[in-house]
């Protein structure tokens, strides 16, 4: 049978109540995906499997929160807010789209597809930090989860409202990846305080195009000036509107507006962790709300300050470098570095930045969610990051189907005999050593691109 979950022992946890339950959760996606392939029983079928699923995912999780409890673990409010996005957001949304279908094998087949990639994602990280005792620290500053979905269930209520648009929550913590050709807009308010707030709207430029171009009426299928300055001045009302659930806001001001070219956003954003950090599929695209407080000076380089006497000329040097970046990027293979490591990130991003276009992840779950989002040409992969493993994250990769066909190369800084012939069993595309001069890694990557166009 075609696409089956195959248990592979690099799942284990160590504490057998927590692998024997992961097992069966992965039987069950297995016993899904088998009805899913029979259509006369399909619907009806499907409908109880998925049921059985969610109930028994639940009970799970509620045992392994037991079990955090009883060891200790440092980091379980963080690990109960996973599970709880995952029962409360990913599941019902999943299940709606599934009713909706009327269980085609496409739905269930996408319904087998997040439940698999989310828990192979969550058992090579979130549940192997259990036991290795390393907490995981990426969302520590996010507020509480009601809090969250109060905000979500704002956002959605607004942009139907706006729009008439029917946008779901895809995650509670969007990591900045990025999306499509976006555009990033930032506005930073300061109080009597002396605190700067910070929010970040982010489209998917055909979400623009598709709302509020409809409205203004425009057949053009690129953002012109009018219709960047029409979503500026919308998106200020949204988050004049959002602001409203802060009451230190009250008497705000607005300090600065900018806009940010990608990599300004993407340095701003690593810079601070956001209370809220939301992701949205609307329908027509993607959007993202951040938002942030801070106390330090805003950066200047990190944004072209618009101001009412220069706005026309902001506006228009901004869309004609993002058409300049995004013609460039066009012509660009896209590369995605992993890595632990910022010096290692910032090197390879310089080192490569002018021939390709570079993303990066610090970690498995923001490469994952960088490839759905943002399909690279060539993933470069630390092979020895903490908590997931490379040959883990490789793992999870060569695991979902519309993504196994990526090339996948290890960086590595071990090069003994001993070392390679492991790295080299995980049948990777091939492995670069650490130790290699800036000059020779960019060497191999360009002789890697020009084998695969011969």
């Amino acid at each position: 049978m075609e696409n089956q979950l195959v248990w592979n022992n690099r799942y284990n946890v160590g504490v057998d109540v927590i692998d024997k339950e992961h097992k069966k959760l992965f039987r069950i996606l297995n016993k899904l995906f088998a009805f899913g392939q029979q259509e006369t029983k399909r619907p009806w079928v499907c409908q109880e499997t998925v049921k059985y699923f969610k109930d028994h995912a639940l009970r799970h999780f509620q045992d392994e929160e037991e079990y955090m409890v009883s060891v200790g673990y440092t980091g379980l409010k963080t690990h109960m807010r996973i599970h709880k996005n995952f029962r409360e957001t990913t599941l019902p949304a999943l299940e709606k789209e599934l009713e909706l279908a009327g269980y085609s094998e496409e739905a269930v087949n996408h319904f087998l597809g997040v439940c698999a990639g989310w828990l192979i994602g969550h058992t090579l990280i979130e549940d192997q930090a259990i036991v290795s005792g390393e907490e995981v620290k990426q969302w520590e500053n996010l507020l509480p989860e009601e809090e969250q979905a109060v905000m979500g269930q704002a956002i959605v209520s607004q942009l139907h409202s706006m729009f008439q648009l029917e946008p779901r929550m895809i995650s509670n913590c969007y990591g900045g990846e990025k999306f499509g050709d976006g555009i990033y807009y930032r506005l930073i308010y300061s109080t009597r305080e002396k605190k700067r707030w910070e929010f970040f709207l982010i489209f998917e430029e055909r979400l623009i195009i598709n709302t509020i171009g409809s409205v203004l009426e425009t057949q053009s299928k690129a953002i012109s000036v009018l219709l960047m300055n029409a979503a500026r001045y919308t998106a200020r009302q949204f988050v004049g509107h959002m602001k409203g659930f802060f009451p230190a806001l009250e008497e705000a001001e607005v300090k600065e507006e900018q806009l940010l070219t990608y990599d300004q956003f993407e340095k701003v954003f690593e810079k601070h962790s956001p209370q809220y950090s939301l992701l949205f599929d609307t329908g027509e695209g993607y959007f993202a709300y951040c938002m942030t407080t801070i106390d330090m000076l805003p950066d200047k380089e990190n944004g072209s300050s618009i101001m009412t006497q220069n706005a026309m000329a902001k506006v228009e040097k901004y869309l004609s470098q993002n058409k300049a970046e995004k013609t460039a990027a066009e012509k660009k293979k896209r590369i995605l570095v992993v890595d632990d490591s910022n010096f290692m990130l910032k090197m390879l991003q310089k080192l490569l930045g002018e021939d390709y276009e570079v993303q990066t992840a610090t970690s498995g779950l923001s490469a994952f969610r960088s490839i759905a989002l943002n399909r690279p040409d060539l993933v470069l992969l630390d092979y020895e990051m903490p908590v997931c493993k490379g040959s883990q994250v490789l793992e999870m990769i060569r695991s979902e189907p519309e993504f196994a066909d990526i090339p996948v190369i290890f960086l590595t800084g071990r090069v003994d005999r001993e070392s390679v012939k492991k790295v080299l069993e995980f049948k990777p595309d091939g492995y670069l050593s650490k130790a290699l001069t800036p000059d020779l890694i960019k060497e191999e990557i360009d002789r890697f691109f020009e084998g695969k166009t011969k």
